[in-house]
């Protein structure tokens, strides 16, 4: 039995999120079944993290078990044979029976990106939230750098949290600029549920003039979801990269 690690990205605009639910059509369940078809094992992989429906992903990472003896180099390209066009996978590993790809990882990395075109950009509107009013951007800047370091994001997640504890540590919270776009990187060691939208929401009200960049800290002490801005929407964020100790 050996356990394999693979990346893949996908276009989360047309599936119920990452992971099996009972509704179906989840990114899990469609490779699965490509897992399934290709080898006849009925498995389960485990994901680095949960994303929800509409959400994307450029770096997803998940591992199984598996009794085939496919090369590690040859199941990127034989398990896309098996994937829709929205759905790709990008490399294959063999790692450790200890490694899991949730329990493993150290930091996790997501980008929200905002349209600030006048109008929405027809070929980017399923994988960027279109914001056509002027934003200040320093003050968006000065609000994320207050998240960082090591606090109690209750504000910050979904009242639906069934985490016991709230308290995760932001590493880097930043903004890139570019022609008509803003992208909002966040990287943490972990996150909790909705908990980056949350983030992106705050930081465009702070853009938008709703709340001041020396509020987020004022925030950060309430623990009170109804202090921090809106959950942004999701078709604007994407998980970029996770990270793992090797």
């Amino acid at each position: 039995m050996r356990n394999v690690r693979m990346v893949v990205s996908y276009d989360g605009t047309h599936y119920n999120g990452f992971q099996t639910q009972p509704s179906g059509n989840t990114i899990q369940d469609v490779i699965e079944a490509g897992i399934k078809s290709l080898t006849g094992e009925d498995l389960r992989i485990n994901g680095s993290g949960r994303t929800d429906a509409g959400v994307h992903a450029k770096g997803q990472v998940f591992n199984f078990l598996t009794e085939s003896r496919i090369p590690v180099d040859r199941w990127a390209l034989a398990l896309n044979t098996r994937l829709p066009e929205d759905i790709v996978a990008l490399r294959a590993d063999e790692v450790s029976h200890d490694f899991h790809a949730r329990f493993s990882a150290k930091k996790k990395t997501y980008r929200y990106s905002i349209d600030t075109n006048k109008f929405p950009d027809l070929f980017t509107r399923h994988h960027r939230f279109h914001h056509h009013a002027p934003l200040n951007v320093s003050a968006m800047r000065e609000g994320l750098a207050a998240l960082v370091g090591e606090h109690d994001f209750t504000s910050f997640a979904s009242t639906q949290s069934t985490q016991l504890s709230h308290v995760r540590t932001i590493y880097e919270a930043s903004i890139e600029e570019s022609e008509g776009g803003l992208d909002i990187f966040v990287t943490g060691n972990g996150f909790l549920y909705n908990m980056v939208r949350i983030i992106a929401g705050t930081a465009i009200w702070i853009g938008e003039g709703k709340l001041e960049a020396s509020d987020v800290s004022g925030i950060i002490q309430a623990k009170d979801r109804t202090k921090a801005g809106p959950t942004a929407m999701p078709h604007g964020l994407m998980l970029w990269h996770v990270e793992y100790p090797e």
